[in-house]
């Protein structure tokens, strides 16, 4: 009889434990996102699923994040960071690499109007110098035409590698003749393509897999990741609101203990 006691008191302790966790998630002020990077992968697999080329894929995925800019910025997300093409990409075959520059090409020309009027600064972030002259010019001509808007920032990581972004970085330090004992975090961080941009505070990768790819690495050290199966094609703002709600359920401690409320 008194195991019994024990046991049903047991039970009472950790059903009150999980009330007051509930409470304390409950209670806790929601943390603010500025700055969302994404990484948006699927768009092969998408198309493969449908029978169709790899390139109508990714047309897919540009119809998605035309979705998801609209929808962060209803949610007042200051920032979006998107992986649209990535140093190593460069290795696929030469058809989809074309296609893929095309489409880039293409996507300025027909959305710079719209994302102008709908408050969008664009910007890139990647070694633009790789990119045919044409493109250049283009990318160029869209940051400087959107660089005062204020509804919401869009970073397109386009011929963009985090060690290719570190390597950089290190070979101007270099340049401007730094003395090395004045190198700092800091120093290091103001020579990266994002030197005036907040770090992420979620990155979310989408189709299911789970790893980093090569993206942020240096401002992601510290932000939460939140992966999902769903496809990029098929990210809209449901998926969006999950992420965001799964970030809220996190502790941000920075390498230090938080501190129990009493």
């Amino acid at each position: 009889m008194t195991k019994m006691q024990n046991l049903f008191s047991l039970k009472g302790k950790e059903k009150d434990s999980q009330t007051r966790l509930e409470q304390s998630v409950q209670q806790q002020p929601e943390q603010a996102v500025r700055h969302i990077a994404i990484i948006m992968d699927g768009n092969g697999r998408w198309a493969t699923k449908r029978h169709l080329p790899r390139l109508a894929g990714h047309k897919a995925g540009v119809s998605a994040l035309r979705r998801v800019v609209e929808c962060a910025a209803d949610e007042h997300i200051e920032m979006l960071s998107v992986y649209a093409f990535s140093t190593e990409n460069w290795g696929r075959p030469r058809s989809e690499v074309d296609g893929l520059m095309r489409l880039f090409w293409e996507t300025i020309r027909s959305d710079l109007e719209k994302l102008h009027r709908d408050g969008v600064r664009l910007r890139h972030l990647g070694r633009l110098y790789d990119l045919p002259p044409d493109l250049q010019k283009a990318v160029q001509d869209s940051v400087d035409l959107t660089k005062d808007n204020t509804r919401i920032g869009l970073n397109v990581c386009f011929n963009y590698g985090g060690r290719a972004e570190l390597v950089d970085a290190v070979r101007q330090i270099i340049a401007d003749g730094r003395d090395p004992n004045t190198i700092t975090e800091e120093l290091i961080s103001s020579y990266l393509y994002t030197r005036d941009l907040p770090d992420p505070d979620l990155v979310i990768r989408t189709a299911g897999e789970m790893r980093v790819s090569n993206f942020l690495l240096w401002q992601s050290a510290y932000s939460e990741y939140y992966a999902t199966s769903t496809l990029w094609p098929d990210f809209g703002h449901e998926d969006l609101l999950a992420a965001l709600e799964s970030f809220q359920q996190r502790q941000r401690r920075f390498g230090r203990v938080s501190v129990p409320t009493t």
